[in-house]
């Protein structure tokens, strides 16, 4: 039977870039030469770091510095470091949006710390509801190490924040001296519209602290993530690293394909996630339309639908498993595994023609698990 994957945060497969690999190594292995024997240092390539800075001067419009970005080993790596830096210890508090990517909730759960969800609306996180939080939290003696939030291209929403609403964030974190780390590892996976700017471009504060990755663009198999964070907050960061630093191998390969390629790269990667991501929400509206309803991302990778509440979910989950439609349920991306009517699905790694059939599967689901098979609801 076939497999419809519709889950990962995997780009499409055609685009992986096999022959310019192949060529990128035989050029980054020559420059860095007998250099292999030594260690990365806990920045990692150099090469590969200002390509990265050149990538974010590109889209952001300020000035990056190299030095002050570090490589990781795929950005949960960097995820990982932030709770490992700022929390003095199990019980600590992060606060983030109450449904975000199911990796963060579950390493920041087994390193100790007490998530805090914020609701959502269609512009991201509710800031008078992260303002009432924190408030909560300070009274309570118990002030967040962080805010984690995926402003851009939200996983699991596809949600992108306004500029206004990202500048009212860093206000409301200013005032309650909160340390922000943004991650934005679908920034430059982009359909349509503007970009809206990354929090340390609209503020100098170093208390901004950006995680960013190559996995979106290229995959995740390559585990090339990064961090940027200014001083002191780059000094503390680097203490809580202990693994020796990044592989310089895959440094030196992704710097010699991306130098001059990086952008060109993108747009032939996202050309195809593009029509993906089209074909997935002409085939809902086909099945679904005035069923379900669904977000309609510009860009990133997910699209996250309400089903109706007659749905049983369990029963939903069988079917689904049974037809090999393969799904990220709604509770595994609350921070409180709350049971949900919501589902993620993912588009990028299933084949175009796939898509159809899928959805046609999704949708049949989705109707047979429903407890009032009269009633029709959608929001």
């Amino acid at each position: 039977m076939k497999t419809y994957r519709f889950t990962g945060g995997n780009t499409a497969p055609e685009t992986f870039p096999v022959k310019g690999l192949i060529k990128a190594a035989e050029k980054g292995i020559s420059q860095v030469g007998t250099g292999f024997i030594s260690y990365p240092g806990e920045l990692g390539h150099q090469g590969l770091r200002e390509v990265i800075a050149q990538r974010e001067m590109d889209r952001e419009g300020v000035e990056v510095s190299p030095a002050y970005i570090s490589l990781t080993n795929g950005s949960m790596q960097a995820v990982t470091l932030m709770a490992e830096t700022f929390m003095k210890g199990p019980g600590d508090v992060v606060v983030t949006e109450e449904l975000t990517y199911m990796g963060t909730i579950g390493a920041y759960k087994r390193l100790g710390a007490q998530l805090v969800g914020v609701p959502m609306d269609k512009n991201g996180m509710d800031l008078d509801k992260l303002e009432e939080t924190l408030e909560r939290l300070h009274e309570n003696g118990t002030p967040p190490a962080f805010i984690y939030t995926i402003p851009t291209y939200h996983n699991p929403t596809g949600i992108v924040m306004p500029k206004e609403r990202r500048l009212r964030l860093i206000d409301i974190a200013r005032c309650f001296d909160t340390i922000v780390v943004e991650d934005n590892c679908y920034g430059d996976v982009h359909y349509e519209g503007e970009k809206p700017p990354a929090f340390y471009a609209l503020d100098d504060d170093p208390r901004h602290i950006y995680i960013c990755s190559l996995s979106k663009i290229l995959g995740p198999g390559v585990r090339q993530g990064y961090f940027y964070a200014r001083p002191p907050y780059l000094e503390r960061i680097l203490d809580r690293r202990y693994d020796g630093g990044c592989s310089l191998l895959s440094g030196s390969i992704l710097a010699a394909y991306f130098k001059d390629n990086f952008w060109e790269h993108c747009k032939m990667t996202n050309a195809l996630l593009k029509e993906k991501r089209d074909a997935t929400i002409d085939a809902l509206q086909r099945d679904l339309s005035g069923i379900c309803s669904w977000t309609q991302p510009i860009g990133g990778l997910f699209i996250w639908i309400k089903f109706p509440d007659d749905v049983d979910q369990v029963e939903l989950d069988a079917l689904l498993a049974k037809r090999q439609f393969i799904h990220s349920p709604g509770r595994i991306l609350h921070v409180e595994g709350k049971d949900i009517p919501y589902l993620r699905i993912s588009f990028g790694a299933v084949p175009l023609d796939d898509i159809s059939e899928g959805i046609a599967i999704l949708a049949d689901c989705i109707q047979a698990a429903r407890r009032l098979k009269p009633a029709v609801s959608a929001i």
